[in-house]
């Protein structure tokens, strides 16, 4: 980060949230919605229920035997709390007791709302506390980590490498160089773009690691890249044809040396053979 190199590591904004120095927000179900969706979702349900059973006990209309009976009628599809088999251990991890001998304590009506709270500590609270200080004391060896805070999470993980990139035909296009034999009007030029706007996320990280040796662009996209994307011609010793060969790279100076090819297929193919086989090898030329 210092020397503003690319770093291939994707961090959560929420990590930054609940992070020493930076705890802006309390451990939530919103927040374990941004990290696990799924156990979010699971735990929705039952929020509701916690909801309505306080929406009863604050009902002061209500006798204690018709609370006590309305309570006892919350259902999640038909079914009680008490019909769900849950205990006090982390959803899918068994043997994680969230309490002492949570697993020999089971999940009723009476304390649904304590199982949701302490789930959610586990998750981004005191479960993974030891983790994150490890993390902001092997940081601060290098830079003090508090003097993060005068970024947002969401500037954080752009310096982390998690930023969104552009990889639309138009911002190719201003962000491309076309040179020794190239043009911006060249047909090839114009399939390898067009080709590029198609990749996948896979496709664009194993190409950006072939063109540049990083599978990340920098803040700012390919018009950050120092020294500027370049295309040239790679030349072709007859009889073979620009067909016959794959496209190779000089890393160091984000340069893509590709043959003529008759047609975007070919030039895709072996693009794709190019950064499949060619990944990690090294040619003095």
């Amino acid at each position: 980060m210092l020397d503003s190199r690319i770093i291939d590591v994707s961090f959560n904004p929420t990590f930054f949230r609940i992070s020493a120095g930076n705890s802006t927000i309390k451990p939530s179900l919103g927040a374990v919605a941004s990290v696990d969706k799924d156990l979010a979702n699971s735990l929705k349900p039952l929020v509701r229920c916690a909801r309505a059973k306080q929406d009863i006990q604050e009902d002061e209309t209500m006798t204690a035997e018709q609370k006590a009976q309305a309570i006892k009628g919350i259902k999640i599809k038909d079914a009680s709390i008490e019909d769900l088999g849950l205990d006090f251990t982390l959803p899918g991890y068994p043997t994680i007791e969230l309490q002492s001998s949570g697993a020999e304590i089971d999940v009723t009506i009476d304390n649904v709302e304590l199982y949701v709270e302490k789930v959610i500590d586990f998750t981004l609270g005191q479960g993974v506390q030891k983790q994150i200080d490890a993390f902001c004391t092997g940081f601060s060896h290098v830079f003090p980590y508090s003097a993060l805070k005068a970024f947002t999470p969401d500037e954080l993980v752009m310096l982390f490498g998690r930023a969104e990139e552009d990889w639309s035909l138009e911002t190719l296009m201003d962000s491309i160089k076309a040179d020794h034999g190239f043009n911006l009007d060249s047909a090839s030029v114009k399939n390898l773009l067009q080709t590029m706007s198609e990749f996948t996320m896979p496709e664009r990280r194993d190409f950006l690691q072939f063109v540049t040796g990083s599978p990340k662009l920098p803040i700012g996209g390919f018009k950050s890249l120092t020294p500027m994307f370049t295309v040239v011609c790679k030349p072709n010793e007859p009889p073979l044809m620009p067909d016959d060969y794959l496209p190779s790279v000089m890393t160091c100076v984000n340069y893509l040396k590709m043959p003529n090819y008759s047609s975007q297929e070919v030039l895709r193919a072996k693009l794709s053979v190019a950064i499949k086989e060619g990944q990690g090898a090294f040619h003095l030329s």
